[in-house]
């Protein structure tokens, strides 16, 4: 089942920088994530919830693109 609060997600383990896509279409990298944290937000059942929890105010991030809003 997709997530609702998160559309997609991707690693890039050597600059260890995690990015994220909002359904509004806005995307954002945080920086500093380990791999490990990355594993196992593929893996959340709850892609929304692993986001609040172990994400979101953990990480410096940067908005790197603004969605269009529905």
């Amino acid at each position: 089942m997709p997530s609702t609060a998160i559309q997609n997600i991707h690693c890039d383990p050597s600059r260890r920088v995690l990015s994220a896509w909002f359904p509004s279409g806005d995307h954002y990298d945080y920086e500093d994530v380990e791999p490990e944290i990355y594993m196992a937000f593929k893996a959340a059942l709850s892609k929304g919830q692993f986001f609040n929890g172990f994400v979101r105010d953990r990480f410096r991030y940067r908005l790197v693109g603004r969605g269009r809003r529905h």
